[in-house]
């Protein structure tokens, strides 16, 4: 199946789901950093950081080393632009109270379903490839939360799948790419994660949670 689409293509297709991934990203934390009233740079080293956060983690793990976005600054070009974009727009996309969470989800599904790939590629078996498409997708993050002192989102919002949908994610990835093509693989991924977020948002999907006597 993969023999299909000629590499070229399908390079290009994973590269171009991989910098979206980084946009989003990018905005997401720079918007928190807008919200936390940081000056410029604070706003653009956090962006920054959250956009590459979770593909430093999947490259490190993989074996990728130094990690992509250092061999390759279109990455980090992406990044900042996309910390410019919530920088000087923050206000106007503020207003927006799900704003946040729009770009949050997409670098979240993006990154797991892109980590998944990778794991696969250098071989890893079916719980190396859900365990590093999951870190990919949560790394940057909580990354993110950690400097901006929040409490990272995914330790706590049973009632907003975060990890657990992007571990689903690349669990959806692993069982179609004997299949597909690796972007359709990436993609199909990608939309599992966002399809749980989307559920689980409006209450259909919650973790259970476990309290002890007193607490």
């Amino acid at each position: 199946m993969h023999e299909l689409i000629p590499p070229v293509t399908l390079a290009l297709g994973l590269r171009l789901l991989d910098l979206l991934g980084i946009l989003a990203f990018s905005m997401s934390g720079a918007l928190l950093g807008v919200r936390k009233r940081f000056d410029l740079f604070g706003v653009v080293v956090l962006g920054c950081v959250t956009a590459v956060g979770g593909g430093a983690i999947r490259d490190t793990l993989t074996g990728q080393t130094p990690p992509l976005f250092l061999r390759d600054e279109t990455y980090l070009w992406v990044a900042l632009a996309g910390a410019g974009l919530a920088f000087a727009f923050g206000e106007r996309l503020a207003r927006f109270e799900r704003t946040l969470s729009i770009f949050d989800t997409v670098g979240l599904a993006l990154f797991a379903a892109s980590g998944a790939i990778g794991a696969i590629n250098f071989g890893l078996g079916p719980l190396g490839v859900v365990f590093v498409g999951m870190l990919s997708g949560v790394g940057g993050g909580i990354i993110r939360d950690l400097i901006a002192n929040e409490v990272p989102e995914v330790m706590y919002r049973r009632d907003q799948l975060y990890a657990t949908a992007a571990a689903l994610g690349a669990l959806a990835v692993l069982l179609l790419y004997p299949y597909v093509t690796p972007f359709q693989a990436q993609l199909a991924g990608a939309l599992v994660v966002i399809a749980l977020r989307w559920v689980s948002r409006r209450g259909w999907v919650q973790l259970p949670v476990r309290r002890l006597p007193g607490g």
